[in-house]
């Protein structure tokens, strides 16, 4: 696997890519990987195919973090990453520096401004404008054919497909499947944060979801109950500070009054200084 920090590396990179015709998949990661990122890989290398290249890049980017984040202590491990990308198959790892990516006066970005308006847009103000600036900008300098983002992030990566859509990118955006530790926690690269007591009771979240997809697929239609019921749940967690609950519809993030065909029940929770979000898509079978 090869392994490219400089921008006009990886540009001679892609030009030769592209002069042979190969396909590009991409996986955008800020890297300390885990299963859930090397499952986004995995999707790439099938959708790459034996002749295609899957580049997976690995860049902590600054402009999606508020001043009161965790930028400086966001888990770096280059040389442990690029190993698991190795052994599941990308071809290129891109791992730029942020001066690199970022001019000292840069004045240009992109914003999104409908579907990053709540939950995570809400309570982290211009994160999706960091977001969607440093995804343009790998699109711009990658050129892939697709692009494969994690459902855990599940606002993200609707932002993403309204991105690509109203900026005409020719690019297919996949969504991979929210992948779980044993006992239920969506895996995050912020889970080494948690405390020992804080990490036993993380499990609320995907509790309180599990409890909102039976009362869904049992025939509940209320949102007042299944709010109710979700926060119940969480609140049997004395560690958790709750930071947003929101009932919305999956492709528009608008919130709905009932379920109808289709509802993201998106949650929030701080354990400490500690974020974690988890998230329900529930779709009518039928």
């Amino acid at each position: 696997m090869k392994q490219i920090q400089q921008l006009d590396e990886l540009q001679d990179w892609v030009q030769q890519e592209t002069s042979v015709g190969r396909r590009r998949v991409l996986v955008p990661t800020m890297g300390g990987l885990h299963e859930g990122h090397l499952s986004l890989v995995d999707i790439a290398r099938q959708q790459a195919g034996k002749e295609g290249r899957v580049v997976v890049s690995l860049f902590v980017n600054p402009t999606q973090f508020g001043p009161n984040e965790d930028l400086g202590a966001y888990p770096k491990s280059l040389e442990k990453d690029r190993q698991l990308c190795e052994e599941r198959g990308a071809d290129l790892l891109f791992a730029p520096e942020a001066d690199g990516m970022y001019a000292a006066d840069a004045s240009v970005g992109v914003s999104e401004g409908r579907l990053s308006r709540g939950l995570c847009g809400g309570s982290r103000p211009g994160h999706f404008d960091g977001v969607c600036t440093i995804v343009s900008k790998l699109f711009n300098l990658i050129q892939p054919r697709a692009a494969v983002f994690g459902e855990k992030d599940y606002q993200q990566l609707a932002v993403i497909r309204r991105l690509v859509r109203d900026l005409n990118y020719p690019i297919k955006i996949i969504g991979g499947p929210i992948v779980r530790e044993d006992d239920g926690l969506a895996m995050s690269t912020r889970n080494q944060y948690l405390s020992p007591e804080e990490r036993s009771q993380a499990v609320v979240l995907s509790m309180a979801l599990l409890q909102a997809r039976q009362a869904l697929d049992g025939g509940e239609r209320d949102m007042l109950r299944i709010r109710g019921l979700v926060e119940r749940v969480l609140s049997g967690s004395p560690l958790a500070r709750l930071d947003y609950l929101e009932t919305v519809h999956p492709d528009t993030m608008q919130a709905v009054e009932e379920p109808g065909d289709a509802l993201l029940i998106a949650v929030a929770v701080f354990f400490d200084s500690t974020r974690l979000i988890d998230n329900l898509c529930w779709r009518e079978e039928g």
